[in-house]
């Protein structure tokens, strides 16, 4: 299965890069299967330091900035336990990481990573369809340069009915700049 949310690795001077992934998942959260291009900054920390940590998080807002590279400053932090990596202080559970296998011999790298340590913040929100809306819309915005336009724009329609019925301030602000990021792709690309 594959299961929605961020990363957080560090560079070589420890700098914090924050990243949206959808690793394959062991049922029981034992191991994670990453899969970034190689042309990310989560492959090159990950390649060179061998360790991150996978948050499991229901703010779609801070998805959306990560994803689109709309974070305007960098989330609270603090230090994980087993691995030299942060853990997002407003997650819901975090799991510490540590790269086992490496392939990086495709366009997308395939990594194997037990997980060392798993923590909790704070219970997951529940199921909101304007959440779920959200999350699809963004990773529509993150894959523009691959999709027809006609394509896109009948996707966030359809994606606009559950935000505007079931939002809240956060969901809402997720969908603006969502939805202002393709205007603006659209506009420069076509």
């Amino acid at each position: 299965m594959i299961l929605e949310g961020l990363v957080t690795t560090l560079d070589a001077a420890e700098a914090l890069n924050v990243a949206p992934m959808g690793p394959i998942v062991a049922a029981d959260m034992s191991r994670l299967e990453l899969r970034p291009f190689q042309s990310s900054q989560t492959y090159r920390n990950l390649k060179r330091r061998r360790c991150g940590v996978f948050h499991v998080t229901d703010d779609v807002l801070l998805m959306a900035q990560a994803a689109l590279n709309r974070l305007s400053a960098l989330p609270d932090t603090f230090p994980a336990a087993k691995v030299p990596g942060r853990v997002l202080t407003d997650c819901c559970r975090w799991y510490e990481f540590e790269v086992a296998t490496l392939d990086d011999s495709q366009e997308r790298t395939h990594i194997v990573a037990p997980v060392v340590h798993t923590g909790r913040v704070r219970d997951f929100f529940g199921f909101n369809r304007a959440k779920h809306a959200v999350l699809e819309a963004t990773i529509l915005a993150t894959r523009l340069h691959i999709l027809p336009v006609d394509d896109v724009r009948a996707a966030l329609d359809r994606l606009r009915s559950p935000v505007e019925k079931t939002a809240g301030p956060r969901e809402l602000a997720a969908w603006s700049l969502v939805t202002d990021y393709v205007d603006a792709w659209f506009a420069q690309h076509h």
